[in-house]
């Protein structure tokens, strides 16, 4: 683990319209960790995570107060989103491979940065299709349409995409919701093992989930952060009542 914070959000507030949808939210996100974001429906945590590779200036009507830090570089003010966006991956909720083929989909990303060779584009889409644990299931059908795949397979082929660009940080906006349990424990497994190369951010609905895989989870509710601590702390002995009651399935 290291002691080093990879993302800083100070007094983050949002707004969607009128509504204040994140209210002063406070956070250190540790490089090579998974933070799970845990709470119920609309209470935050996609807004949070949205906002931190700026995927919410494409909503209109968004205002953001407050300052994200990545390597203490405000990305708001210093960064422009296509440099940020590659450094900072997304993965969503529902699989999203392109209409192409399966080489294609993790070869776009490079293209786009400039990167035109052949044989890097192969070497770039092997590496990225064996992060994600399928180069042995996909490499004899590089050239077949994406969509072909099951869930589970597009959903990982959605993470070697991220993975194409070399990023520093991935997005997981509850990756695995629409999976089966044994694509879920593929990408569970995943996440554990390339942690040591990435600071990873995941929002789910799943407590199990989030006390497998995460280091550290923050509890939102309402749009506030309710309690922010290490996974097996906050499971344990959360500090409180509202988070107790929400691991406990008092409510949620």
């Amino acid at each position: 683990m290291s002691d080093k914070d990879k993302i800083k959000i100070e007094n983050i507030n949002l707004y969607y319209g009128d509504f204040h949808a994140l209210k002063n939210i406070n956070m250190k996100i540790k490089t090579n960790e998974i933070t799970a974001f845990i709470g119920p429906s609309g209470c935050g945590k996609s807004s949070l995570l949205k906002s931190l590779n700026r995927m919410n200036d494409l909503i209109e009507g968004v205002k953001i107060t407050g300052r994200v830090l990545l390597d203490n570089i405000d990305v708001y003010k210093e960064m422009d989103p296509t440099v940020l966006r590659k450094r900072v991956g997304m993965v969503f909720q529902k699989p999203n491979p392109f209409p192409m083929s399966i080489y294609d989909n993790v070869a776009y990303g490079p293209r786009t940065h400039g990167i035109k060779s052949k044989a890097k584009l192969d070497e770039i889409v092997e590496q990225s299709l064996n992060s994600a644990a399928m180069w042995n299931e996909v490499k004899d059908r590089l050239k077949k349409n994406a969509l072909g795949l099951s869930g589970g397979q597009q959903q990982r082929l959605c993470i070697a995409r991220a993975f194409s660009v070399n990023p520093e940080v991935i997005l997981l906006d509850e990756p695995t919701s629409a999976l089966d349990p044994i694509s879920t424990m593929k990408i569970e497994d995943l996440l554990t093992e390339i942690k040591k190369n990435y600071t990873i951010i995941i929002v789910t609905h799943n407590m199990q989930q989030a006390t497998r895989i995460s280091d550290k989870t923050g509890f939102f509710l309402q749009g506030e952060v309710v309690e922010f601590d290490k996974t097996e702390k906050l499971f344990s002995m959360p500090k409180n009542k509202k988070t107790e009651d929400y691991i406990t399935g008092r409510f949620g």
